[in-house]
């Protein structure tokens, strides 16, 4: 599971978790996703895009996954390791979020300050880091307003 947490000028509103989502997303053989359906939180790639159908748990475990070339909510421009033992939930939201600032305009062409678009990080709960040792934290993109996006935010200069 990934802790999820808003960005800096959004609502307070996490990601959903997401249960009984039966169909897989199909990727082609550049691993991008070509058909709907579930995404693994620990197997989302940058460029993926998708949809939060609900915005109520703090913890995911898959997010539905679509083609970017289809309106979405959505969309991971960057990914990280965090390094070294449990920090803390605290300092492990701070690295995150500051590692995904730091990451955004070089990802979206735009500086996050002059964007329309927000960002929010899913990162390791400490189940997930003392179980699977997953250190993984993935940037994930979205509009200001909530608009839905169209194609991929990557260069974008959105």
């Amino acid at each position: 599971m990934f802790d999820v947490r808003s960005g800096l000028a959004a609502t307070g509103a996490a990601l959903a978790a997401l249960v009984g989502f039966n169909v897989m997303a199909e990727r082609n053989a550049n691993g991008e996703i070509t058909s709907a359906g579930a995404v693994s939180a620990f197997e989302m790639h940058i460029g993926d895009c998708f949809d939060d159908e609900a915005f109520e748990a703090s913890e995911i475990s898959e997010v539905p996954g679509v083609p970017c070339t289809d309106p979405h909510d959505n969309e991971v421009y960057a990914t990280f390791d965090i390094p070294g033992d449990w920090p803390g939930e605290e300092e492990v939201e701070e690295l995150a979020f500051g590692g995904c600032y730091d990451r955004f305009a070089g990802a979206i062409g735009r500086s996050y300050e002059e964007s329309v678009l927000d960002y929010t990080a899913i990162y390791p709960s400490l189940g997930s880091w003392k179980q699977r040792g997953d250190r993984e934290v993935i940037c994930v993109a979205y509009h200001m307003d909530f608009d839905e996006l169209e194609g991929s935010v990557i260069g974008s200069g959105l």
